[in-house]
């Protein structure tokens, strides 16, 4: 480390706009870097394992900085309760270097991976391989290029920092940073429903946002009791219409259980739904959205050829169509009609698995094929947040819009102008970038973090390359252009602006649906862009970054129309929803490794289903590190 010191202040603002020379840069080929400081900031899964990585790597200096008082990121172990199942089965998402333990309490019976498993691994990964690198508890409250004059030995960047708990603001200077806060960090809470708007409203009820919702749930469960904890209650009394519609309603409040209202129709909506529903919590649950996430299921649960293989990827479509299964599925009527049909026909049998009839309010979901919202319930559950639904013991209010507070300070008002009773609130409504509390704003824009309109092409200007793409024909409505605008964070690793620096990168921000995997192999490619290994293919001036960026971001808006609107920079710095097969062989081929098929098996007949395994990228230290002697030796 650089340097180290205390300050009173949280913050540094600069009265110009010039960005200062970074001294120490140019000996970086004649080091390899090892010795050079490195931060991390973010304990979750895209932290510990690019910590993992560097540390492999041979870099003598790698620290992390994480905000919790655990590791595991939103598996962190506070904020993790029971009866939560990601989208992945049992052992899917982990690390090449650590098979997943069993939980003690798990059900050996139980396919799915839930939030406590993900707890439990994280933890065990980071006891395993990070002991005593991990500073807990501690928020990153500002990062900035340091003002000259410098010492002898600079830092590239002055980063301040609290412990949780204590006043005192202290700094320490790092030459390279690795940006793993996520997305789901900083909470998006509605105006309707901020803080400010809840005083002024008079609501007498607890209003949290989801991110909290493991932690305050006593502060819930004192307020609304378990349905039917008062045997006077009525039982024609509807618990979701306002106190003053029940006509004649003489019961005091306190022989009133009350009323959840949970705003969302994602993931975090359904879990938490499902969770104050199920048995043994059995609280009046009301949900509100105008649409919920879309998601796959099967009556049994599908062969890891189709879950884990190549041809969710190959049946969305890609920016680049490297194969002649691509060209034909994208770029024909027939293959037009095969892409979207089978992914019609999944959505169709997944409603039919759950039984879910075509009124139902639970049809009001994404499109697969369109959205990044979709989730993988691999088969029915008897207490999953759609059978509850069906059975009634989750209200639902759709398609409509939370839109404020009622006059009498227990009820919610909705967009069709209808009040619905609410005791207690709960905004899954989710997350805003974690970046923008991390730089002041001249940083920010000299980094190049921010969403940006196109610097050196115009909107339209690829238009041409992909209008023969017949499986993007009929799209939904896009957002105005001016929300259809992205970061411009190069394979969504390195601001493009920064680039030539090699001092920033990111891991955790693309959004993709294996995140282990991809987590993983950019941990690789952040590395060897750290050593600047002369085999790791980068653009060779920031032009190009940028150019590479633009161009990536036209294809986004071209992919999903409207979706850029919903997510937020630290979550979205690329989008591989279903092609994270083509990007991670993107990132290798960068490194100049093997990629496709010569990687993860499979012939010219059977590469399309060959499963994708973790150990596919499990030697990639290793392969990186023979390169990098061949280089040396030239």
């Amino acid at each position: 480390m650089a340097s180290t010191s205390s300050v009173t202040s949280s913050r540094t603002v600069y009265d110009d706009d010039q960005d200062y020379p970074l001294y120490t840069l140019a000996s970086a080929k004649t080091t390899r870097n090892t010795h050079k400081s490195i931060l991390v900031i973010g304990s979750g899964a895209a932290g510990l394992v690019t910590a993992q990585t560097l540390i492999k790597d041979g870099f003598t200096s790698v620290n992390v900085f994480s905000q919790d008082s655990n590791p595991g990121g939103v598996w962190e172990h506070s904020k993790v309760y029971s009866g939560v199942f990601i989208n992945n089965l049992y052992g899917d998402y982990r690390f090449s270097s650590l098979e997943m333990p069993r939980h003690p309490s798990r059900d050996p019976k139980n396919n799915r991976l839930s939030a406590e498993d993900m707890q439990f691994y994280f933890e065990k990964f980071t006891d395993t391989y990070l002991r005593d690198r991990i500073t807990y508890n501690t928020q990153v409250l500002n990062i900035r290029r340091p003002k000259p004059p410098f010492h002898s030995d600079p830092p590239n960047w002055v980063v301040s920092y609290r412990t949780k708990g204590k006043d005192e603001v202290k700094e320490m200077g790092f030459h390279r940073i690795v940006l793993c806060t996520g997305g789901c960090h900083k909470p998006r809470i509605p105006k309707a429903f901020s803080p400010a708007a809840v005083q002024a409203s008079g609501f007498r009820g607890p209003v949290i946002h989801s991110s909290e919702f493991r932690r305050k749930l006593d502060t819930i469960f004192n307020v609304v009791k378990p349905a039917g904890y008062y045997t006077n209650t009525s039982p024609e009394t509807d618990p979701y219409l306002p106190k003053s519609n029940h006509e004649g309603d003489s019961e005091s409040e306190s022989d009133d259980p009350g009323v959840i209202v949970v705003i969302g129709g994602g993931k975090s909506a359904q879990d938490i739904a499902a969770y104050l529903a199920n048995e043994g919590h059995r609280r009046n649950v009301c949900m509100v959205y105008e649409k919920t996430d879309a998601f796959m299921a099967s009556s049994s649960q599908l062969s890891d050829r189709v879950r884990k293989s190549r041809l969710l990827g190959v049946l969305s479509p890609h920016s680049e169509l490297r194969t002649p299964i691509e060209r034909f599925l994208h770029k024909t009527w027939l293959g037009e009609k095969i892409v979207r049909g089978l992914f019609q026909m999944a959505s169709n049998h997944s409603f039919k698995s759950f039984q879910i009839p075509l009124e139902s309010p639970l049809r009001l979901a994404q499109e697969p094929f369109w959205s990044l919202r979709v989730n993988d319930e691999v088969c029915r559950r008897g207490n999953s947040f759609h059978v509850l639904a069906m059975k009634g013991q989750i209200h639902i209010e759709a398609p409509v819009r939370a839109v404020g507070f009622g006059k009498d300070g227990r009820s919610l008002v909705l967009s069709d102008g209808k009040i619905i009773r609410a005791d207690a609130v709960v905004l899954a409504t989710g997350y805003e970038s974690s970046w923008a509390d991390l730089f002041d704003a001249q940083t920010m824009n000299h980094v190049g973090l921010g969403k940006y309109p196109p610097q050196y092409n115009p909107l339209d200007a690829y238009n041409e390359e992909w209008q023969g793409y017949t499986s993007l024909e009929d799209p939904p409505a896009a957002a105005a252009a001016n929300k259809q605008w992205i970061s411009c964070i190069y394979r969504g690793i390195v601001p493009a602006r920064n680039i030539m620096k090699r001092d920033l990168a990111i891991n955790g921000a693309v959004f993709s649906t294996n995140n282990g995997y991809v987590f993983e192999t950019t941990s690789h490619w952040i590395s060897s862009y750290f050593l600047e290994d002369p085999f790791l293919e980068v653009p060779a001036s920031v032009k190009e970054a940028i150019q590479n960026t633009e161009r990536t971001s036209a294809w986004l808006r071209r992919r999903y129309p409207d979706m850029l609107h919903w997510t937020n920079e630290s979550h979205s710095s690329d989008i591989q929803f279903w092609s994270w097969p083509q990007y991670t062989d993107d990132l290798l081929r960068d490194m100049n490794l093997t990629y496709g098929k010569a990687r993860t098996g499979g012939n010219s007949l059977t590469w399309l289903l060959k499963p994708i395994e973790i150990d596919a990228i499990k030697h990639l230290g290793k392969e990186r590190a023979a390169l990098r002697m061949q280089s040396s030796s030239v």
